[in-house]
């Protein structure tokens, strides 16, 4: 059966297919004749323990006989372009009838015949099930020693402190979710990094998650793994675009609240001398520290700025679109950004005077007048930056959630 709407795709059924399953076991396949017909055969056996009808939906891009292997266990088969592993989730979503979904490998390096814990997390109300091999078993040899012992572990490290998460596995190939769950996330990802964005939409959403134990293999006597086959940098390109995702998912980590800290470092070192030097202690706060408070104040909010909007951007809760909105109303925002305009340009009205005055020269000492200056010029960067962040905020609101746009607050 061809799919009008990509005729590049094609389901192929068995023979004997499975009406009504409740989980769906999908997983891509890109020749993996040496594995296949014992990978479906363990599936079986998985389902079979864990009582749970099921079905297997292999994606498959294979020049060899991956897909009749696959056909004669008894697992539909998706044929599609070779078009990367993020897009073969893409591409299989609409085909998936289970209320579950586990995903995986192909290449029987993950015990699919373990399948109770999932099906048991699941039926405990979980939406999202992460496998976790450092729970589970690693066979000798299954895992290259710098992935197994600094590349997993630091990458786990750094999306725990970033999304306040704590996962042990965030690199594992083994990962359920249910139906609705995986609907909503709509996966964008072509390639590798759709299994970090998973992880982090996961988050993002607040699904109900947790980890099970399973058990990860090494490759058969004359498999080569996909890394492998791409050459001694696939694994380093792969690790680059996971650690690309996190990042730009957890854009507001970088950039919000060290943005808040940096502003109001700023605004203290700008305002303290407005009126002139100010000694705390040792220290002489004068014109060069105002300076160097309104750059900091400048850069921070910014990044408070640019914080807020991706928190919006990438809120499936709504918790975080609500909070913003609520604290920056459009009309109020936009009434104290042009006060804090009109403040900072009546500050620069003696300097100014003064300036004319000298015969459009400034010479010596002008009597403390360019801090006041400087603390009026923060406050017109402020006013019009806090303008242009709620133009950016509500239009951010409205474009990602067109649906709850009258939540948008005048």
């Amino acid at each position: 059966m061809r799919e009008p709407n990509d005729p590049e795709l094609c389901l192929r059924l068995p023979d004997h297919d499975v009406a009504d399953p409740e989980l769906s076991i999908v997983v891509p396949a890109l020749d993996e004749e040496l594995t296949i017909k014992d990978f479906v055969d363990w599936c079986h056996e998985g389902m079979a323990a864990a009582d749970i009808v099921g079905e297997i939906l292999i994606i498959d891009s294979s020049s060899d006989g991956t897909p009749e292997l696959a056909l004669a266990g008894g697992a539909r088969v998706l044929q599609s372009p070779k078009r990367g592993l993020g897009r073969a989730y893409i591409d299989a979503v609409p085909y998936i009838r289970g209320r579950y979904v586990v995903m995986g490998d192909a290449d029987c390096t993950y015990d699919f015949r373990e399948l109770g814990p999932f099906v048991d997390a699941f039926r405990a109300g979980n939406e999202f099930v992460m496998g976790s091999r450092w729970k589970g078993t690693i066979e000798q040899g299954a895992m290259p020693k710098l992935h197994q012992y600094f590349g997993t572990p630091f990458t786990t490290w750094i999306l725990n402190r970033v999304y306040s998460s704590s996962f042990s596995d965030i690199h594992c190939g083994m990962r359920g979710l249910t139906l609705d769950a995986l609907q909503r996330m709509e996966i964008d990802s072509q390639s590798w990094e759709y299994a970090s964005e998973m992880v982090l939409k996961s988050v993002h959403m607040g699904l109900r998650t947790t980890e099970v134990p399973v058990t990860f293999l090494k490759d058969r006597e004359g498999r080569l793994s996909h890394h492998k086959r791409s050459g001694w940098f696939s694994p380093f390109s792969a690790a680059w675009i996971n650690l690309r995702a996190m990042f730009v998912y957890g854009a507001d980590f970088f950039v919000l609240r060290p943005g808040l800290a940096l502003f109001i470092i700023g605004v203290v070192l700008t305002l303290l001398p407005t009126f002139g030097e100010v000694a705390i202690g040792g220290l002489a706060l004068s014109l060069n520290w105002q300076l160097l408070g309104l750059v900091l104040a400048i850069v921070g909010l910014e990044g408070f700025a640019f914080g807020c909007v991706a928190q919006v951007l990438f809120d499936y809760t709504g918790r975080a679109r609500r909070r913003w909105l609520r604290l920056f109303p459009y009309t109020r925002t936009i009434v104290i950004s042009a006060a804090l305009v009109a403040i900072g340009l009546a500050a620069q009205i003696p300097l100014v005077a003064r300036y004319i005055r000298d015969g459009f020269k400034l010479i010596g000492d002008v009597g403390g007048v360019e801090h006041v200056a400087l603390t009026g010029i923060l406050f017109v960067i402020t006013g019009a930056t806090l303008s242009v962040f709620t133009l950016l905020l509500h239009a951010a609101a409205i474009a990602s959630h067109p649906a709850r746009a009258t939540e948008v607050r005048l």
